[in-house]
């Protein structure tokens, strides 16, 4: 968690930001976990000050109105889908060559709601009446910049305190030709700050996250408040590890993306977006967390999970949702305390 800054473009291709992969490493390393009771507690070195100073920085981010809506396997060519962006309904739908679209999700007719319709001619047919829909067809029906980047969707709304970009902000990605990747989406009542203050303290992995990682410790010789590099391991047995090391930035303020640097996987990128939705029944914000992960290797062997990897993005969504469960309690917690204006650590 942590931002970059540089190597932003402003023209109308989407930013990306990163740098090159390291080589890959012996994959598996004997690495037993230390006992509970003799683990050094993780609490002196998540300095409350030190993640409001990246807190901070990352927050400063304009993500110029863009917001992601899902996976991009989500919106076919046959069907529209609808989402909801800050208490806005929007709905999805593609061209016939492709191309992502976006529109208010209220039929400007009667109000039906755009989901689930039928697309023919790339325009979307209202369910109840048949009305056509789509760029250009009305006045009173105006559609929203919109951007497939080929893992996820994008919609561009208008948003208090941003200045509306013509893209948003990408991250480098391994070549998808080499990659495969996987979508997860979970709910929490909560802010979309508070999903990224998650991710701003990397300090909690091992102690929170026992069952998936180990050996955590943040390289203080080269992180920053906009870059923030770990060395850790993933946990396969409690006796062996898989040791990386990761680099996370903030491109935007709704936005954090580890970058695998070295080690196994190399290259590969989990990119966590915060989405909010608007409130619930009670006046409660809601926010959607979508992540995607980017696995790459070069090794033979991933080529063979590449070919089967249908089968295999079950199991890895399977532990990101894990992960999420544990780790949306502590989003939740956090937006609990700042709605009874309770602080802690002097943040």
């Amino acid at each position: 968690m942590t931002l970059r800054t540089t190597n932003l473009r402003t023209t109308g291709e989407p930013e990306r930001i990163g740098r090159p992969a390291g080589r890959p490493v012996n994959p598996l390393k004997r690495m037993p976990v230390e006992p509970r009771d003799r683990l050094e507690g993780t609490w002196r070195q998540a300095r409350p000050g030190r993640i409001r100073k990246a807190f901070d920085v990352a927050q400063s981010r304009d993500p110029g109105g863009w917001h992601v809506v899902g996976s991009s396997t989500d919106v076919g060519r046959d069907r529209s889908v609808t989402r909801t962006v800050l208490g806005r309904e929007v709905v999805l739908w593609r061209l016939e060559d492709g191309t992502l679209q976006a529109g208010p999700g209220s039929c400007p007719h009667l109000g039906a709601l755009l989901d689930d319709c039928e697309v023919m001619h790339g325009q979307v047919y209202c369910r109840w009446h048949g009305l056509a829909l789509g760029e250009g067809v009305r006045r009173d029906w105006l559609t929203f910049p919109a951007h497939d980047d080929g893992v996820l969707v994008w919609v561009r709304l208008p948003t208090e305190g941003e200045t509306l970009g013509d893209a948003p902000r990408l991250t480098d990605r391994p070549p998808m030709s080499q990659s495969f990747a996987t979508v997860v989406t979970l709910r929490g009542r909560c802010e979309p700050q508070d999903v990224i203050a998650n991710r701003l303290d990397p300090w909690h992995g091992t102690w929170y996250h026992p069952y998936a990682f180990s050996h955590l410790t943040v390289d203080d010789s080269v992180s920053t408040d906009e870059v923030l590099v770990v060395d850790v391991a993933f946990r396969v047995t409690r006796q062996w590890g898989v040791p990386v090391r990761a680099e996370f930035t903030c491109p935007d303020a709704r936005t954090i993306v580890m970058t695998i640097m070295d080690g196994e996987g190399a290259g590969s990128v989990v990119e966590t977006h915060a989405t909010s939705l608007g409130t619930d029944a009670a006046g409660r914000p809601v926010t959607v967390m979508t992540e995607a992960t980017i696995a790459h290797s070069p090794r033979r062997g991933f080529q063979v999970a590449r070919a089967v990897a249908g089968l295999i993005r079950p199991a890895v969504a399977a532990t990101q949702r894990q992960l999420w469960v544990d780790d949306l309690a502590y989003a939740e917690r956090r937006y609990e305390l700042r709605a009874r204006g309770e602080t802690y650590g002097g943040v």
